[in-house]
């Protein structure tokens, strides 16, 4: 699948559409599975708590893996990404119920670079806590 929008239509300052994902300790079980990442802080609430977090939290690659939605729906084409970068600032707590975590995500052009490449800055946040720092995507369009 090619990337459906064009090099020749972006900007710097366009803004990607924002996007809002749901975590649920569901969720987390189907990422620890897919991942091996069985680590007890994402799935049991005693010892999470224990060792100073606020609940279980959700896995940072998988926090990582929906922020970058934003970007691959934007563009149209996972493969499309050619670079990706960020930082963990805090963790995702997951509550015990229907609703689970919501983190919201939002992307801006903040390069336009040579060969039909651009530079998106995303920021991520839970609860209006910022979760993902110097989140770096360089997308190759057409």
């Amino acid at each position: 699948m090619a990337a459906t929008v064009r090099a020749s239509d972006v900007e710097v300052g366009t803004e990607l559409p924002s996007q809002t994902f749901s975590l649920r300790r569901v969720d987390l079980i189907k990422y620890a599975g897919a991942s091996g990442d069985f680590n007890v802080i994402h799935w049991n609430e005693r010892v999470a708590t224990e060792v100073g977090l606020p609940n279980v939290i959700a896995h940072g690659m998988l926090t990582m893996a929906e922020a970058v939605r934003v970007v691959t729906d934007w563009c149209g084409d996972p493969g499309a990404v050619v670079e990706y970068s960020t930082k963990f600032t805090k963790p995702v707590p997951v509550p015990d119920d229907d609703a689970g975590a919501t983190v919201e995500v939002g992307g801006k052009v903040v390069e336009v670079l040579d060969a039909g490449r651009v530079k998106v800055e995303l920021t991520a946040t839970c609860d209006g806590v910022k979760v993902l720092g110097m989140a770096r995507v360089v997308v190759q369009l057409v």
